[in-house]
């Protein structure tokens, strides 16, 4: 007797593949043996199936029972298998009669007394069992999350009894209901946050081309109070990235929550992360923070207090939008495309260039501080912004400024003019589309060449600099690249080349 399961370890955005599970029953002394790489949550599946099955009112099958999950070359872990094994118990024995067993995917871990229990990364399976055009029965529990991507393919149960029921015919077990959720575009706005307007008109441009952000002042100037109103000016996220946001989260330990679709992911790790916690890793390789902010935004707050090694191995993901984790016994891929903000002090005191308070660091505890953050790093960064301390005016007065619904509706405009030219957004361009979705006038390409010369632009500084102005642009509704387009573009890349 075979059955199908959707296995949900594998890379997010690929066809997770399914495990079959074999149940075969011959005659020698009563045993049940698990085979085809069982973690030990897998093995221990034998007692709480015996058990689920013996409570349900059933009969243990006195054999031998080898239940063997197939491909065998591929690990397998947690309690999702213990719903298939113990129904191909009982359809190999008899006890069962189901003539369309192929028609369903399952997945649930088993309570002693047979009610199904919730699992993890249930997205995953709920994409591979609408791709491979079956039913998917599991825990109710799960049935929001997995409606998310499988729709009204999707059956959940509370009990063993309630599933054997459904496949013998005598009860039928109800379609899952999609939840109910809402838009929630009530978070931190941007009008909030006073003065500061050459770090809003950033914020802007950034939301509208997906471009990486450095924030740099002295403490308390609002450098992570800007950053936390990034999310609230990005476009709604298409059906497409939400469903890759959610199938990040499901594989993650933290698991989905339905009530977080179609919302964009706000990442912010404290400095002292891992390199593994930002990248992902672990024995059995799990999404870290950069794939937990795909298709959102990932806040690195005290940039230069991360490891070296955890910020280096930053550069590659942040331009090929995914992250290959290897280890000896397994590879996982995930993708991470995510939108960098990073905020820092201009030196170690925090004071350098503040009207206020004086700088006490020398230059060369500056240079020190400044040197823990690599020149590749920051030459992947696309715009740097020096964030001022504020006038006892500016604070005393009340907030100004446009609301993040008056700004979204630009970023909106112009995210859409992007992806109406070349299907994705400007900061995602490839050298090639770079040069022909930027073409420059005869002027314009001598305000870049000057530029480069002077700043000692790199080839990828030369093109981030064209993505740039092309988003400034689009937020002016204009089809050319004018110079002062590039001039702002320019501007955004000085503290790099020449800090305080």
């Amino acid at each position: 007797m075979s059955l199908a399961i959707a296995y949900g370890r594998a890379a997010v955005g690929v066809q997770a593949p399914s495990v079959a599970v074999e149940v075969h029953l011959t005659n020698g002394l009563p045993s049940l043996s698990v085979v085809g790489l069982p973690e030990t949550a897998v093995k221990e599946a034998k007692d709480r199936v015996r058990s689920a099955i013996l409570t349900s009112g059933y009969e243990f099958p006195t054999r031998r029972i080898t239940v063997n999950l197939a491909p065998a070359d591929l690990p397998k872990e947690g309690g999702r298998f213990d719903l298939p094994i113990a129904v191909g118990i009982l359809a190999a024995s008899g006890q069962l009669r189901c003539k369309e067993l192929e028609r369903y995917e399952f997945a649930g871990e088993l309570a002693l007394t047979g009610m199904l229990r919730s699992v993890n990364a249930v997205l995953p399976m709920a994409l591979h069992t609408r791709q491979a055009g079956r039913w998917l029965i599991l825990p109710l529990e799960n049935a929001p999350e997995a409606v998310l991507a499988a729709g009204d393919r999707v059956l959940g149960a509370r009990h063993l009894l309630d599933v054997c029921a459904h496949l013998a015919g005598t009860a039928r077990l109800e379609t899952a209901e999609a939840p109910c959720y809402t838009l929630d575009r009530d978070g931190p706005d941007i009008a909030d946050v006073r003065g500061q307007q050459q770090a809003k008109r950033c914020l802007e441009i950034a939301a509208a081309g997906e471009h990486s952000l450095l924030l740099v002042g002295p403490p308390g100037t609002g450098k992570s109070m800007l950053a936390r109103r990034l999310p609230g000016l990005l476009p709604p996220m298409s059906k497409q990235e939400s469903l890759e946001t959610a199938s990040v989260l499901s594989v993650a330990d933290g698991g989905f929550r339905p009530e977080l679709w179609a919302r964009r992911p706000f990442r912010s790790p404290h400095h002292s992360a891992s390199n593994a916690a930002l990248t992902g890793g672990g024995a059995r390789p799990r999404p870290g923070e950069i794939s937990l902010a795909h298709n959102g935004v990932l806040f690195l707050d005290e940039l230069p207090e991360f490891s070296r090694a955890a910020l280096e191995a930053l550069r590659e993901p942040s331009e090929t939008g995914r992250v290959v984790i290897s280890r000896a016994a397994a590879k996982a891929e995930y993708p991470a495309n995510f939108q960098l903000v990073a905020a820092m002090n201009p030196c170690p005191c925090g004071h350098l260039g503040d009207t206020v308070t004086a700088c006490r660091c020398t230059a060369d505890q500056i240079a020190r501080y400044r040197g823990r953050l690599s020149g590749p790093l920051l030459d992947r960064i696309d715009m740097y912004v020096c964030v001022p301390r504020l006038t006892p005016t500016e604070m005393r007065g009340s907030p100004t400024g446009e609301s993040s619904a008056v700004v979204r509706e630009r970023v909106a405009a112009a995210h859409q003019l992007q992806h109406e030219r070349h299907g994705k957004s400007a900061a995602r361009l490839t050298p090639s589309e770079t040069e022909a979705a930027c073409p420059l006038g005869e002027s314009e390409a001598r305000l870049l060449h000057q530029a480069m010369e002077r700043m000692n632009f790199s080839a990828r500084a030369y093109h981030r600099c064209l993505r740039l102005a092309r988003s400034i642009a689009d937020l002016d509704g204009a089809e050319t690249i004018r110079c002062n387009h590039l001039a702002e573009a320019i501007g955004y890349r000085r503290w790099s080349q020449n800090p305080p």
